[in-house]
C-alpha cells in the first residue's frame, strides 16, 4: 500500500456529460465515486474525496469540501485539500478516470523527488494534470489562482518545477466526459 494520501476529485460540473458523472452507476456500485473510492482504498492508506457537496453521496468516506461559493474548478479542491492536510505531497485522480491503475501510481511515485512541485502523467494525447503528484509548495499558487479565477492547471505546471512522466497506454487515462465514453467504459469493464 502507498502511504501517500490520494485525493479523488469529484466536484466538477459535468457539463459535457449532461448529468453529474460522479453519481453515475459504475462497476457494481451505486456511483462512480464509490467505485473509485473503494478501489483506491485498496491501494492507498488514506483516500479523501474532494467535492462541493458531501450530501449527494450515500456512502461513508473521508470528504474534504471545496470553499463555499468557489468556482467548479480543481483549484478550489487543491486549496481545501492542502489547507486540511499536513502532507508535503498528495497524489490526485479525477473521478472520471476509472482505469488508472496501481502501476501508474507506482511510476509517478518513483519519478517524484523533493525538489519538484509536481509529477504529472502524460501520453501522446497530452498531459493529464488530474493524475499526478502535487507538493505543498504549490499552495500559494493555488490560492492566487482561486482568488484570480484563473484555473489553468497547464499554465501552473508550465511555470513550476514539474516532471512529466510518459505512458504509452492511452486507454488507462480514458476520461468519461461524454455519454458515449461512459457507455464504452461500462462495456470495457464487463469484458
Amino acid at each position: 500500500m502507498f502511504s501517500l494520501s490520494c485525493i479523488l476529485f469529484a466536484g466538477g460540473k459535468s457539463s459535457r456529460m449532461g448529468e453529474d458523472k460522479s453519481l453515475l452507476p459504475f462497476g457494481g456500485y451505486t456511483t462512480l465515486t464509490e467505485f473509485q473510492y473503494t478501489r483506491l482504498k485498496k491501494i492507498f492508506t488514506r483516500v479523501y474525496i474532494s467535492t462541493k457537496n458531501r450530501d449527494k453521496f450515500d456512502f461513508d468516506g473521508d470528504f474534504i469540501l471545496d470553499p463555499i461559493h468557489a468556482d467548479f474548478a480543481p483549484t478550489a479542491g487543491f486549496v481545501s485539500v492542502l489547507r486540511a492536510l499536513e502532507d508535503e505531497r498528495i497524489i490526485v485522480l479525477s473521478v472520471d478516470t476509472p482505469f488508472v491503475d496501481e502501476r501508474v501510481f507506482q511510476t509517478l511515485i518513483d519519478a517524484d523527488s523533493p525538489e519538484l512541485d509536481a509529477v504529472i502523467a502524460r501520453t501522446n494525447e497530452g498531459s493529464h494534470p488530474m493524475c499526478g503528484i502535487y507538493h505543498r509548495s504549490l499552495l500559494g499558487n493555488f490560492e492566487r489562482m482561486l482568488t484570480d479565477g484563473d484555473h489553468r492547471l497547464g499554465k501552473l505546471l508550465a511555470s513550476s518545477r514539474t516532471r512529466f512522466v510518459d505512458f504509452t497506454d492511452e486507454a488507462l487515462f480514458s476520461n468519461l466526459n461524454h455519454p458515449h465514453e461512459y457507455q464504452e467504459a461500462l462495456k470495457r469493464l464487463n469484458l
